[in-house]
């Protein structure tokens, strides 16, 4: 029980990584503000499920975290729910791209919006919450690609690019009131993201022969990497960029 009694905020609870993490905290005691773009059943389904599997309260709270109007809404939401914040983990994000001469200005803004623009003004709020905490921590969901560049994907890699930059930046910035800031770098994982972002099989057998492991990552072995940077387990840990990728080799 590596969390008792923290609150967690989580972002993209719905699927991949974002709702292995939510399993995981649960499991570990945590209260969660679950955070998603919409209710759907089957995610209301899963909330309750898991609330009762494990006794932890698991509140969902719903926005668009590309559209500030929606974030500022949601902070005020999270504000009536609890009076502190222990850790936040900012996990939602969107792939897909096209090469850089194709490359036009809305999908830059889009996949900046989502997945720095956003992240970014909801952090500024969420950490006024997390002042209070007595051992705080933010977990970014970041990208390998960030720092390995794979064609046909410039607007991805920059704005993870961006948020590796924030990450360190803003741990500097939060180490003197005790809030630790760290990021998870995946590598490929068996999520819908990539499945959706990889159609061609022969691509991701000849990808995976690269990796030391063999194989793609499971979405609970991301999410036991942001446990690790969220518990005290890694209490003298801030402004790291740690790359969870099976061994990625480019040999």
């Amino acid at each position: 029980m590596l969390l008792s009694g923290k609150v967690a905020v989580i972002t993209g609870c719905n699927r991949g990584i974002g709702k292995a993490i939510t399993t995981v905290f649960a499991k570990q005691g945590a209260n969660i503000i679950a955070c998603a773009r919409k209710s759907t059943v089957e995610f209301e389904s899963y909330l309750t499920n898991l609330q009762n599997e494990t006794g932890v309260l698991i509140t969902p709270v719903y926005f668009d975290i590309s559209k500030e109007d929606e974030v500022k809404l949601a902070i005020e939401e999270i504000r009536n729910l609890f009076s502190t914040i222990d850790i936040l983990v900012n996990n939602a994000g969107i792939a897909g791209d096209t090469i850089y001469q194709m490359t036009t200005m809305e999908t830059l803004e889009e996949k900046m919006k989502v997945n720095f623009y956003g992240p970014f003004l909801l952090t500024q709020y969420i950490t006024k919450l997390m002042r209070k905490s007595t051992a705080a921590s933010i977990v970014n969901i970041t990208s390998i690609a960030a720092d390995d560049s794979y064609k046909g994907m410039i607007s991805y890699t920059a704005s993870k690019a961006a948020f590796n930059a924030f990450t360190k930046t803003i741990a500097n910035e939060l180490g003197n009131v005790n809030i630790r800031v760290n990021a998870i770098a995946p590598g490929f994982t068996e999520t819908d993201m990539v499945s959706n972002a990889i159609t061609n099989k022969e691509f991701l057998t000849q990808l995976q022969s690269h990796l030391a492991l063999k194989r793609l990552a499971r979405p609970e072995e991301i999410a036991n990497s942001v446990l690790f940077l969220a518990s005290d387990l890694s209490s003298y840990i801030t402004g790291q960029i740690l790359r969870v990728d099976g061994g990625l080799f480019n040999d």
